[in-house]
């Protein structure tokens, strides 16, 4: 039990970390667009990429 709390406070602590780095960038001067190509071509490659996945554990 006490091995699970510490890898749960790891685990928070970690990601504590990544906000706290999230929140120390500068803002840009520009505003950017929000959805590019090159984003869009990778959502739905990765969403084709889980389709697969599931679809070779279900037929497994």
């Amino acid at each position: 039990m006490n091995a699970i709390r510490a890898y749960a406070l790891f685990f928070v602590a970690i990601f504590f970390s990544g906000l706290m780095q999230l929140s120390n960038g500068q803002a840009s001067s520009k505003p950017s667009q929000l959805f590019d190509g090159k984003t869009i071509d990778l959502g739905i490659a990765y969403v084709l990429l889980l389709a697969a996945l599931l679809i070779t554990y279900i037929v497994h």
